[in-house]
């Protein structure tokens, strides 16, 4: 293309990236010798060069979990609205995969971040990108001493809204199904079990509660450990979706009919819990304005908006399906 002009290469690639000064005369033949040979500019390389890369990441926990599937999805629906790329990455709930992840990203000169973190307490990463003024928010958790935008649903209130019913159906012996407790959202879950426990008289009880990673196959194995005690639960709360179908597929197994023998409430609605028989009660969140509340915030703080951070937090609804019966020999 420079041969075409009649130019030096150094003289093309200033007017065609527009950087240093180029003569009006010298640029219109660089112009014409680039649209007859079809060169198509580096819009990566001129964005790097310039500061201004229209990208922004998105550390999620597991991609694979249906809520951060969807959250990622109206993230990047927005982002294209904002003339953004997004890039995003799962840190599969590990803290060295999330610092790893940021780290690199961060090496990008990516502009802004939503990040769902992996611990309430372990945060020098986080605080380090508040230290550099790098716009943040957190999505669907929030850590401890991180002062930005924040999009979260009432975790605690939900599972205990899911508890109290299960009481006033009669149950007294009732199972938690729970992930890593480092992690904000099973803090403020196992808290809303405890709290209506409290409130309903029911004094707590670690034979109750199976700790599990939040996998299906996972879940299998701690609700077969649950029930398979001398005296199980006759209720089972599940903190997520993905725990919630593996306490089915355990009952299954173990020839365990939902409701009769047990009755199940899930934290988070998901496609096959109206596809069961019974169908599966749940406690819903937001998940459709999640995301784009996230993505909001993180436009809004790129474009300049000043002001204190934003903290949202979304309620939570309990959908009534057939799961959970009333306990008659309590």
């Amino acid at each position: 293309m420079a041969a075409l002009a009649n130019v030096s290469r150094a003289t093309a690639a200033r007017a065609l990236n527009s950087y240093g000064y180029v003569g009006n005369e010298t640029a219109q033949k660089v112009q014409a010798a680039a649209e007859k040979l079809g060169y198509r500019g580096n819009r990566l390389a001129q964005a790097l060069r310039s500061g201004q890369l229209p990208i922004v990441g998105c550390i999620l926990g597991d991609i694979q979990n249906p809520f951060f599937a969807r959250i990622a999805h109206d993230i990047e629906v927005l982002a294209r609205e904002c003339g953004h790329n997004l890039v995003i990455g799962s840190s599969e709930e590990e803290l060295g995969q999330e610092i790893s992840l940021l780290a690199s990203l961060q090496s990008l000169s990516i502009r802004g971040f939503i990040v769902a973190p992996t611990s309430a307490d372990n945060n020098a990463h986080l605080k380090g990108l508040i230290a550099e003024n790098v716009p943040l928010v957190l999505i669907d958790r929030v850590a401890e001493g991180i002062d930005c935008d924040s999009v979260v649903v009432d975790n605690e209130g939900g599972a205990r809204k899911a508890v109290e019913y299960l009481i006033g159906m009669g149950h007294r012996r009732i199972g938690l199904l729970q992930d890593d407790m480092r992690i904000f959202t099973s803090r403020e879950r196992m808290s809303g079990y405890r709290a209506a426990l409290a409130a309903g008289g029911i004094a707590p009880d670690d034979r109750m509660v199976s700790v599990s990673q939040s996998t299906v196959e996972h879940a299998v194995d701690a609700t077969i450990r649950l029930f398979s005690q001398k005296s199980p639960p006759t209720a089972l709360f599940t903190v997520d979706s993905l725990m919630t179908q593996g306490a089915l597929l355990a009952f299954r197994s173990m020839g365990i009919s939902i409701p009769h023998d047990v009755s199940l409430i899930g934290f988070d609605d998901f496609n096959l819990a109206t596809f069961t028989d019974p169908q599966i009660t749940v406690v819903s969140q937001p998940v459709a304005e999640i995301g784009r509340a996230a993505a909001r915030l993180l436009f809004d703080r790129l474009s300049g908006k000043c002001g204190k951070p934003q903290k949202l937090r979304f309620e939570t609804k309990m959908i009534v399906r057939g799961s959970v019966s009333r306990r008659r020999d309590a």
